[in-house]
Order: structure tokens, then sequence, then C-alpha cells
């Protein structure tokens, strides 16, 4: 049931990339397919595009798509990758980050960002945006929206509905799901009977549950209720530690996780996860960029210029604060060592067979941008031990999965939707080259390097508007 609920969200309310305005039939002769199937890099082809979907994949030498009429893109030297997801983004926080139309949606399609999952949001405002995107009237990624995020008795974030009770919780996930979002999203401060209630309720309507695993239940309970996937790696550590009950109750620091972690506590937990399927969305640049906030200066960042005001001086400052006096009570030597932990901790848990998905919380994540920053967290992974194979799949193939849509998306093969990437280098030589774009294609339309350049500008302009 639940993998039929992704399924109709994905294919019918997220089909969204401009297609009326978008020639039937686009030819990229002569590229490098690196198809996110596993499979070696694949030289010399010729794909062919119609309506959207990938026609043809064939060999170049014999020809293939020579007579077509239709848009003939020069690929020779160059590298197509499917279209990236960014699996933790939040697009309308509330009145936290205006402007997110004009700003957010054109960022991550210059950056190859294809497809999102919003982790909490206006409900509303997002789907009237995938509307216009699926009507072309609006460029923008596919969209997976969860709506409001479901928080304690008092939330800390916009866009949140405040849970005290079981009934609370189940009312909540009615409400969310029949209001349309595609699933249910957790903050932190839930009671521990609610979430149990939640995860319940979620089971009986058929609509999948993510997010932080609550403060009140422990990683191995939310995994075994059925959440599909943890964000930050919130619980792991705790997981890891003699002192679980304990953090059950009360505080807890990084170095308190860094000091009684236990490699065989992290193995019994590993190996439940990996048995659940429970999937891992650590978005590891915004653990650092958090955790070492207090020695990074991005006022000279060649991004800043595509961040309105009102980021950067209300809403970044706001959270600026948050980390500093909140969560930042270690010193920085030891945040340094965590930053290094996580990484490890990731290794681990990749080893053990645990699924993982690429995620940023842009813009929320302070000095997370949009579509950028989704590279920086594949160059994360594999910092951590991934190959740059295993890397780019985590935000391609592993999406699809997740989502119950690998039979359309996700690699570069005949019959799926046809969101891809033009690159100017190999990603499986250095992942930085994911960075290199020379075009996107979103759901068939074919968008030029001048083209994305004109949309970026466009951002810059709507970001510097008072």
């Amino acid at each position: 049931m639940i993998r039929l609920v992704w399924i109709l969200l994905v294919g019918l309310g997220a089909l969204c990339s401009a297609q009326s305005s978008s020639p039937s039939v686009l030819i990229i002769h002569d590229v490098t397919v690196i198809d996110a199937t596993g499979a070696p890099a694949q030289a010399h082809r010729t794909v062919i595009v119609r309506d959207g979907r990938i026609e043809e994949v064939g060999n170049s030498a014999g020809g293939i798509g020579g007579k077509l009429l239709g848009v003939h893109v020069d690929g020779s030297g160059k590298f197509l990758i499917p279209g990236l997801w960014d699996m933790h983004v939040h697009m309308v926080f509330g009145d936290w980050f205006p402007r997110g139309k004009e700003v957010t949606l054109p960022l991550f399609i210059a950056n190859g960002v294809t497809g999102v999952r919003d982790m909490g949001g206006e409900l509303e405002v997002l789907q009237q945006w995938r509307k216009e995107i699926a009507a072309g009237t609006l460029i923008g990624p596919r969209m997976v929206i969860s709506g409001p995020m479901l928080d304690g008795p008092q939330p800390r974030f916009p866009s949140s509905i405040a849970i005290k009770t079981p009934d609370d919780g189940r009312r909540a996930v009615d409400d969310v799901k029949r209001r349309g979002a595609d699933f249910i999203k957790l903050q932190s401060l839930i009671p521990r009977e609610a979430v149990f209630a939640i995860a319940e309720e979620a089971r009986k309507q058929g609509i999948p549950f993510v997010g932080h695993v609550p403060d009140s239940v422990r990683a191995s309970e939310a995994s075994n209720a059925g959440q599909k996937s943890f964000e930050h790696l919130i619980g792991v550590f705790e997981g890891s530690s003699p002192l679980e009950d304990e953090f059950l109750k009360g505080p807890k620091t990084q170095g308190q996780f860094l000091s009684t972690y236990d490699p065989k506590r992290a193995a019994a937990l590993f190996a439940l996860l990996a048995k659940n399927h429970t999937w891992q969305c650590p978005t590891l640049v915004w653990e650092r960029g958090g955790n070492l906030i207090d020695q990074t200066d991005f006022v000279h960042d060649t991004r800043a210029k595509y961040v309105p005001a009102y980021w950067k001086d209300v809403t970044w400052k706001r959270f600026t604060e948050q980390i500093v006096h909140e969560f930042n009570t270690d010193d920085l030597a030891t945040r340094k060592r965590f930053v290094e932990k996580e990484l490890e901790v990731v290794n681990a848990m990749h080893r053990a067979g645990i699924p993982f998905l690429a995620g940023t919380d842009t813009p929320p994540g302070v000095y997370v941008f949009p579509g950028f920053s989704l590279h920086e967290e594949l160059q994360r992974f594999v910092a951590a031990g991934f190959t740059p194979m295993e890397a780019l799949q985590t935000a391609t193939l592993n999406p699809a999965k997740f989502l119950g849509m690998d039979d359309r998306l996700g690699t570069i093969e005949k019959g799926k939707l046809a969101d891809m990437v033009l690159l100017d280098a190999n990603p499986l030589d250095d992942i930085r080259n994911t960075q290199k774009i020379a075009a996107v294609v979103v759901n068939g339309r074919y968008l030029s390097r001048a083209e994305l350049d004109k949309m970026l500008a466009g951002v810059e302009a709507a970001a510097s508007e008072k």
C-alpha cells in the first residue's frame, strides 16, 4: 500500500518540468552515459528523448537518431548522468524564506536538481507550485511534499502542527493526508505515546512517515514502528551508547556521544536498521556547517549573491543564535572530532547495508545553498568512504528506489522519464565534476548552459530586490 502511495504521488502529482513548451524530440549524440545503475560508463552513445521519456540509448557508430527532426546536441567529450534529487529541503517554511519561487526553484534546476523531497512547508503553496510546473507555466523540480511537520506541544519551527496527546497525533495524520500530503514528517519534540499513535495511524492510512527520531523514543523503536527514513543521524549516536536510556530523559551532548560510543551497540543497531530497510538521510553538509558555524565565513562566498537579504539578516541569524546557544554546547575541538566521527559512522552504516539518501536541509541549514549544496553533499559521501558511483546513487537511483519509482526514474535507461544532467567532466573520476554542468534536461526539456546562466542571473536579480 505504501509503495502505491509513493507511485501515485510522484507519477501523478509531480510530473513537473514545463513539458508543454519543450520540443517533442531531443537527440544527444556521442555522449558518455553514466546511467547510475552501477554499470561502467558507456562511451559513444546517442540518447533519444521523445515526449519527456528516453526512447533509446544506442551506439553512436550506427548513426542512430541522425535523421530525426528535433533538437540535436553534440555530446562528444561530455558525460550524461540522471537528474539529481535533494531528499531534504524546505521550500516554503512559513514566512522564513520569502521569494522561494523566484530563488529556490531556479537554483535547483540550474544545479541539475530535478527532484526534491520537501520535509516541511506550506502545503497549499507547494501544491500550487507543483500544478504550475506541471502546466508548463513554471520551471522547477519534481516535488514530494509532507506539508506541515508534526512536533511537540510547543513547536520550534513554522509549518508545524502541535502534538500533545496520541489523539492529537492521529488527527494530524488524518488531516495532513486528507489535505493531500504525500507523507508525514516527524520533528523532535513529540511525546512518546503520541509517536507510536502516529506510527499506527500512518500504517492504517497507508501513508509513509519519516523525519527526526523524536527525543522520546529510541532509534530501534522508531525503525521497528515503521519509520521509513531517519534525518541528520538523529538517534544513531544515542542508540550506540550505553547512556541511551539517560538520553531519553534529558540533555545530551556530542562530547557524550564521542566518549560513550560503543562499536558493539552500534553494530547491533546498524544490523536492525539494515534488516528493517530504514533509510538514512544524514545531511552531512548541514551537520558540518552547523557544528563549525563559529569558524566559517561565507560573507565572500560567490553563492551569497543568490541569497535574499531577509534570509541572511533575519532567518539565518535566528538559526545561528539557536545553534550557538542551544546546540553547540561543546568546544570547537570536540565538535570537529564529532564531524569526523559522523563520517566514520556513515561509512560503518553503509558497510552494514543501510541505504542512504542525499539531502541538505536547504535553506534552513545556515549557509546551505539550494542546489549548490547538494553537490557538496555528494563530496561528503565520498569523504565518508563511498565510491563516486555510490555517492551519485544517493541522489539518483536511491531516491527512485525510496519512492518506489525506480521503474521510471533514477537511471538513464530506455523508457525512463528524461531527467538528466550533461557534464563537462567525468564524476566517476572526481565527484566534484557533478558541478561542471553543460546543460540540464528536465522531463525532456533541454536547458543549455546559456539558459541556465540566464536563470541564475534572474535569481541574482530577485535576491537583490528590497
